[in-house]
C-alpha cells in the first residue's frame, strides 16, 4: 500500500511542478491555489509512504517519478523539446525508479 501512496504523491508532485507554469509567477490566483494544494497533498502522501518505506528509496522514487512526469507534461503541454539525449536521460531515471522498486 505504501508504494501506491508514494505513486500518488509523485503524481501530485509532478502536477504542482507543471502547475507552476500556469501560475505565471504566482500572479494568477486559481492556478497558484491549485499548485499549492497539489504541493500539500504530495507532501502529506510522501510523509505517509515514508512511514513504511526507507526514506532514501521513497524520496528518490518520489522525485524521479515527478521529474519524468514533469518532463513528459512539458513536452506535451508546452511543446518543450524531446531530443534523443533528453529521452535517453529520462529513460535512465525511469530505469532507476524501477530498480529501486524491484530491489527494495
Amino acid at each position: 500500500m505504501a508504494w501506491v501512496v508514494l505513486l500518488l504523491a509523485a503524481v501530485f508532485e509532478a502536477a504542482w511542478a507543471v502547475g507552476l507554469k500556469f501560475t505565471d509567477g504566482f500572479t494568477r490566483p486559481v492556478p497558484t491555489m491549485v499548485a499549492g494544494i497539489c504541493m500539500l497533498v504530495s507532501t502529506v502522501l510522501m510523509a505517509l509512504a515514508a512511514k513504511t518505506l526507507p526514506i532514501g528509496t521513497a524520496y528518490a522514487v518520489w522525485t524521479g517519478i515527478a521529474i519524468v512526469g514533469a518532463a513528459v507534461c512539458g513536452a506535451l503541454l508546452f511543446g518543450e523539446s524531446l531530443t534523443l539525449i533528453r529521452v535517453m536521460c529520462i529513460g535512465l531515471i525511469t530505469v532507476g525508479i524501477i530498480g529501486l522498486r524491484v530491489f527494495s
